[in-house]
């Protein structure tokens, strides 16, 4: 009998250091989208009440590494880390995301300067802080990407574009790395 072996999506092709930049997959743990029913206000306080963090803003996440709640599109969050609380599917559709998505740290100075070249939003520190968090393009890949510190941003693209998103950020990464 075949045994099967779970695999990250980014399995043999990270981490990479390319310059003062490193790519490394990043393992969220469970990833949970949550649309509320109606108020998103009963969500909220369940999140609250449950995970102790607020639900973000739209362009925000909340709760640290380990626990976050990341604003995933128009009334859409994407819960990752702990196990969505029972209770939440009460105000909202709790619906598991954990293997549709591939899930990297790209970190170090340069980072925005490696974004930059594939990302077409502001993703200066001046304009987009700690905690903000976009939908937005990666090239031609669908993407959500969370600013996480200083110089570190955690991007989500669909788990089937694991290697392209690697392919394409190790070539900006080697883009900016020749400039110095």
């Amino acid at each position: 009998m075949v045994e099967l072996e779970q695999k990250l999506p980014c399995a043999g092709l990270l981490p990479l250091s390319i310059g003062k930049v490193t790519l490394e997959e990043v393992d969220l743990g469970q990833l949970c989208s949550l649309s509320p029913f109606g108020d998103a206000s009963l969500l909220g306080a369940a999140l609250e009440q449950h995970h102790g963090m607020a639900l973000p803003q739209p362009g925000r996440m909340t709760g640290k590494a380990g626990a976050r709640c990341i604003w995933f599109g128009r009334e859409t969050w994407l819960l990752a880390g702990p196990v969505a609380y029972a209770d939440l599917a009460q105000s909202a559709a709790v619906v598991d995301q954990s293997d549709g998505w591939a899930s990297v740290a790209l970190r170090g100075p340069g980072a925005v300067d490696v974004l930059a070249r594939l990302v077409p939003v502001d993703l200066r520190e001046s304009t987009f802080k700690r905690g903000h968090s976009a939908r937005t393009m990666v090239q031609h890949m669908t993407a959500s990407i969370t600013r996480t510190g200083a110089q570190s941003f955690l991007i989500l693209v669909f788990r089937s574009m694991a290697g392209t998103l690697v392919h394409d950020l190790k070539c900006a990464m080697e883009a900016v790395a020749s400039r110095r």
